[in-house]
């Protein structure tokens, strides 16, 4: 690691989403799970055009919930949890931004079942950042990073690693 403080990796947002792909009470109960694990507000996702299978543009087809700072960083710990601290090397992008994920929130340690909820599982994006990167996602006049300053799968596989303890390997381990 560089002592240049310029280099250091930080969590920039983490992003759970539950993808239901039609409307009614499964969007509600999504909704329900999100706001009790993030404490947070949740956002209905929509459909954008029309699909060929008959789907309107602007119909609900499901939930999302984007959280900053300490409480990323505390949810996604418990989130690592879940798939038992294992990440793939294919989990990561280019960007060396990583996502996985959950077949089903009771494996969420501390989470408990709930009967009105049911069984629902969710996607884990995570985004790292590095001090500068904002520049990039100014309005006005928007700047580029260099490519000795983005972040590549490798720095974001150690980043997780030394973090987390999370173990980035191909070994498949089933928990059943």
């Amino acid at each position: 690691m560089s002592d240049n403080p310029m280099r250091s990796i930080r969590l920039g947002k983490l992003t759970l989403n539950i993808g239901m792909g039609e409307a009614g009470p499964g969007i509600e109960k999504a909704k329900v799970l999100l706001e009790k694990m993030s404490q947070s507000k949740v956002v209905v996702t929509t459909t954008h055009k029309r699909t060929t299978f008959g789907g309107a543009k602007g119909r609900p087809i499901g939930v999302k919930v984007t959280l900053r700072g300490k409480k990323a960083m505390e949810l996604l710990g418990s989130m690592l949890g879940a798939v038992d601290s294992r990440l793939k090397p294919g989990q990561f992008d280019r960007n060396g931004n990583f996502s996985f994920g959950i077949e089903e929130y009771i494996h969420i340690p501390g989470i408990k079942y709930d009967p009105d909820i049911g069984i629902l599982g969710m996607d884990v994006c995570v985004t790292l950042t590095r001090p500068g990167f904002r520049v990039s996602m100014k309005r006005l006049r928007p700047g580029r990073i260099g490519k000795a300053h983005k972040i590549t799968p490798e720095d974001a596989q150690e980043w997780v690693t030394r973090e987390f303890k999370v173990k980035v390997t191909d070994e498949v381990e089933r928990r059943y």
